[in-house]
């Protein structure tokens, strides 16, 4: 859109010199040049280039060429609107070549929102902007890696670590839910629930925040909005672009464990035991330089009726464990026409297909023959080689019996495919000079099938005489969007009204089936009829429609004076059947105080406008059905026959979650425009919570998804950008930060207990807490206060240790609330919080003549991990390796330490002890470009080259102890785990330190 606006006002700027600036004859010698864009290079049509001190000058042409006679003495002067004008004197040249600079302050943004865009002045809601430069800063896996950090009030983390294909978790403003989905959603070029393409296409990126923003999504946008726009091509001559770039990748840490000698001696406290031989690190086994090749290509151009961009491509990863791969390719395609005087038409295309081989990490249970690679490489006998004398892979000697890291990595077979396609065709007719109206049509398809082998030289596999799987989902999405747009001005008063009707209708459906009992690992997952013992396969069908009717009125006075008044009348075939509508409205306001009379003395000033909003927003990010009874298969106690089972019990009230939001905003300009501050403070409260609640065990279901509880998120978030030195040397920064309180303000039991862990330490699932006043997950367990000593009074306790070298935990409450002298469940509290105190990023961009250089760093403070790595490696019970934490344990010949002996009759338990945390400051990103100037570029008809090197994640300052402190154990998915597990650690794969060489060519 800020490129149509600047065409359509450079057009009517150049008819205006063509008519009233005619070009006079004059002594002097002929001159010329064109006229460019710093920003990307592309030709300026219609700058005026005028004589200093005359009314002699040209404007230039749809190559940005100009020609006009001039003397030696004279000065050319070049402006453009929303660019800086410059002044270059003839003197003895006669060719030019001007590049002119965006001017912020003259230059009003246009910022996409819902069903249209509008003037950054005129803004009324909370909206955050980021550039493309900013999103395509490094290779990425998906644009939501490169949003990190770069708005305020999103918070994005990694699922896994480096993980090849990895997801992210995105919360906008907060968890707004419980069991319902807090994701926000994605719309791309008006696709709602669309997925983004590649960073390296996309134009720019919003972040709808507040109520007012969102609301004209409805129902979608209660956790957020992130209006995508992809790039389009201009009229002009065809620019072929050429982004490539190699990466390499490294682990950014290894954890200290114990050698084979170490292990010896450790092993040898729980009885006798033998060196088996070998000396392995394997980490250093599992562990490789990691490699990624990203090229992309891309052709746009046009003329005046037609613009086209079409890119390809190519992504391919090599992740740092060894059997971990993603391969992506992907097109995108856009193509506008202006086909009359009053129809514009146009069609985008984004098109993907992924292949993802996987290895197992973060597994939910790690006991005999399940180990992941990480948890394997970390547990197993260091005093083991890789093959055993048979050469067979060895298998570990203590505790569960787990294959080797290298045979997890190499013999286990998990393969995704996932093609996707989406496309968004539109006609735009302009009915009058106010008055429009657009309607879309939006079709978008994900299949993917994910293939699983246990192959017969694994434990599982041998157990199981090879164990495969293979599913397969088809989900379909139509969407169409029909809206009219009025956008009047008369006299002081400026007026845009949109309204209208979108329907949306997403398909699902399913198949998976198993077979094991396989004479041959050949046939991997192809097979399942070689199977001797086949399981039962299943299938399923889901669909679901939303219909909404929406409305918006932006109202401006004297272009000083905003209000937005929004309204979504939203029906979702989820709830139940006489609470499928509802009706969300929102209203917000804005003063833009700079334009009074009042503050035109106040010449530092360039911006100071208030903004305040409140609305109402739904979600009904639940599954199909859920308001129904549901019958599900079960085991008949008669042999041969089949039997069903109430799966789900009928709920006819179930209806939408709603979520209330307050913000209050300021936005400053000051010196020129040179530094800018954005302030908001919010107030979220979701009440109705989609919210499945416990039963009790003689109704035969477990739970039910009733409306109950409420949840809040408050928070503050402060932006400032400034541009520290301009002229030659340029020197930009942005700093963000944001924090949020989370908290649960009602339950339909007060407290609920649950708990997420490997299913192998025999937790008892109570290790977090969803409690009244309290943020969601927080952590429950017992207080770790050290190992008893000798002399010592023990408190007694059913599997507590009660003798010197032992832990020793506090007694803090008894049945009566009060220490009791006994350990017991009741001596459990809260003792830690997953949720950060705030976040933050600071981004410095310098520039010198054609170099560039950037440096990104990003904070997260304040947040507690559990982290169930460090309770398996360092609860010293003799059932795998252990850190070298346990080099200092209690001994009898050695007592002075806080290290508790080893013990085969320690039980994994939540406590302190395993509370981190988990805050850092990372420096994730610095980049060095060169630009090649463009008089050496035209000698060999290239537009336009750049070359850099990068680097990602080269310092993490941290006490967290793992790996990582971003990760998410069981976190990922859509739905109540994105919530509810936070701040958990098992088995995850390592984050990477990361090296890239690229290019940018443009021909």
């Amino acid at each position: 859109m800020k490129e149509q606006l600047l065409k359509k006002l450079s057009m009517l700027l150049a008819l205006c010199w063509l008519v009233y600036l005619p070009v006079l004859a004059q002594d002097g010698k002929a001159v010329s040049g064109v006229v460019t864009s710093f920003e990307d290079g592309s030709p300026l049509p219609g700058v005026a280039v005028l004589i200093e001190g005359s009314n002699t000058g040209t404007v230039t042409d749809f190559n940005g060429e100009f020609s006009l006679n001039a003397s030696p003495e004279d000065v050319l002067v070049i402006s453009f609107v929303g660019f800086k004008s410059v002044k270059v004197p003839v003197k003895n040249q006669t060719d030019f070549n001007i590049i002119l600079e965006e001017d912020l302050v003259a230059l009003d943004e246009v910022v996409v929102v819902g069903y249209g865009t509008v003037k950054k002045s005129d803004l009324s809601g909370s909206v955050s902007s980021v550039k493309a430069d900013d999103i395509a800063a490094f290779p990425a896996l998906s644009a939501t890696q490169t949003l990190q950090g770069r708005a305020a009030g999103v918070q994005i983390s990694s699922n896994n670590g480096g993980q090849p294909g990895a997801n992210f978790n995105v919360k906008i403003r907060g968890g707004t839910s419980i069991n319902a989905s807090s994701d926000p959603i994605v719309v791309v070029d008006g696709f709602v629930g669309a997925e983004m393409p590649p960073p390296e296409d996309i134009a720019s990126v919003e972040v709808l925040k507040d109520a007012s923003a969102t609301a004209i999504y409805g129902s979608r946008g209660a956790n957020g909005v992130i209006m995508v726009t992809t790039k389009k091509g201009k009229a002009g001559q065809i620019k072929i672009d050429i982004n490539s770039s190699y990466t390499t990748q490294s682990p950014t840490k290894q954890l200290d464990l114990l050698d084979a000698d170490e292990f010896t001696d450790y092993m040898s406290e729980f009885g006798a035991y033998t060196n088996l031989g070998g000396n392995t690190n394997w980490q250093e086994e599992i562990y490789r330089t990691g490699v990624i090749s990203n090229n992309q290509l891309s052709v746009s151009g046009g003329s005046d009726n037609v613009t086209y961009y079409l890119s390809g491509t190519y992504f391919d990863q090599q992740g740092v464990v060894i059997g971990s791969d993603y391969k992506r390719y992907s097109l995108n395609a856009n193509v506008n026409v202006n086909a009359t005087d009053f129809l514009k038409i146009g069609m985008s295309v984004y098109g993907r297909k992924s292949e993802n081989i996987g290895v197992r990490t973060q597994e939910s249970s790690g006991g005999s023959g399940q180990a992941g690679v990480t948890s394997a490489a970390l547990r197993f006998n260091p005093d083991l080689g890789i093959y055993d004398a048979n050469g067979n892979y060895s298998t570990s000697r203590v505790g569960d019996e787990i294959d080797n890291p290298v045979a997890m990595a190499t013999e286990y077979d998990r393969e995704r495919v996932t093609d996707r396609f989406q496309s968004n065709a539109y006609m735009d007719f302009k009915l009058t000079e106010w008055l429009s109206f657009k309607t879309t049509l939006g079709l978008g398809s994900t299949n993917w099938r994910d293939g699983e082998y246990w192959p017969q030289t694994l434990i599982r596999g041998r157990n199981t005489g090879g164990l495969a799987g293979i599913e397969a989902r088809k989900q379909s999405s139509t969407v169409s969007e029909n809206y009219f747009t009025i956008d009047k001005e008369f006299g002081a008063h400026h007026l845009t009204w949109v309204s209208g009707y979108s329907y949306q209708k997403n398909v699902s459906e399913a198949w998976e089936s198993s077979s094991q009992g396989f004479i041959s690992d050949g046939g991997r997952f192809w097979a399942l009829d070689q199977g001797s013992a086949p399981n039962f396969p299943t299938s399923g069908l889901t669909e679901s429609v939303i219909k909404s009717f929406y409305s918006r009125v932006n109202y401006s006075l004297q272009n000083r004076y905003i209000v937005t008044f929004t309204g979504r009348y939203d029906g979702a075939s989820n709830f139940a059947k006489n609470n499928k509508w509802a009706f969300f409205p929102s209203g917000a306001v804005a003063w833009d105080i700079k334009s009074e009379s009042f503050m035109d003395d106040v010449n530092f000033m360039t911006q100071f406008k208030l903004r305040a909003s409140y609305g109402l927003t739904g979600n009904q990010a639940i599954g199909p059905y859920q308001s129904l009874a549901t019958l599900e298969p079960t085991y008949s106690i008669i042999a041969g026959q089949n039997a069903l089972k109430v799966g789900g019990l009928a709920n006819s009230d179930l209806t939408w979650e709603t979520t209330s939001q307050m913000d209050i905003g300021l936005d400053i300009g000051i010196l020129d425009g040179r530094v800018n501050f954005v302030m908001d403070y919010y107030e979220k409260e979701t009440r109705d919570l989609l919210f499945q609640r416990q039963l009790p065990s003689y109704v035969g279901v477990q739970t039910q998804l009733q409306n109950i509880g409420r949840v809040s998120n408050k928070g503050f978030e402060f932006m400032v950008s400034t541009k520290n030195l301009v002229g030659e040397l340029t020197w930009d920064t942005d700093f963000i930060i944001s924090s949020n309180k989370n908290e649960v303000l009602e339950l339909p039991d007060s407290v609920e207990f649950y708990g997420e862990s490997p299913g192998h330490f025999l937790l008892d699932g109570t290790s977090q807490l969803l409690l009244e006043g309290q943020p969601v997950g927080v952590f429950y367990g017992y207080v770790y206060e050290g190992i008893y000593q000798t002399g010592d009074t023990f408190i007694p306790g059913s599997n507590f240790e009660q003798e010197a070298g032992g832990e020793k935990y506090a007694d803090i409450s008894g049945p009566d609330g009060v220490p009791d002298g006994q350990l017991t469940a009741d001596d459990r509290k809260l003792i830690g919080n997953p949720h950060p105190d705030f976040i933050w990023s600071l981004n410095n961009t310098f520039g010198y003549k054609n170099f560039d250089l950037s440096l990104f760093i990003q904070g997260v403070h304040g947040n507690d991990m559990l982290n169930f790595t460090a309770m398996e490696l360092q609860t010293m019970s003799g059932k795998s390796n252990a850190s070298t934490y346990a080099l200092d344990r209690w001994t009898p010949s050695d007592p002075n330490t806080d290290v508790p002996k080893a013990s085969s009759a320690r039980p994994y338990r939540v406590s302190s002890k395993y509370i981190y945390d988990a805050s850092y400051v990372r420096l994730k990103n610095v980049t060095l470009g060169y630009t090649f100037p463009r008089s050496m570029l035209e000698k060999v008809f290239i537009r336009s080259l750049r070359v850099y090197v990068s680097g990602q994640n080269l310092l993490t300052m941290t006490d967290y102890p793992g790996l990582d402190p971003e990760v998410g154990y069981q976190n990922s998915g859509s739905g109540g785990d994105g919530n509810r597990n936070i701040g958990l650690d098992y088995a995850s794969y390592p984050n990477v330190r990361a090296y890239t060489f690229g290019i940018n060519l443009g021909l």
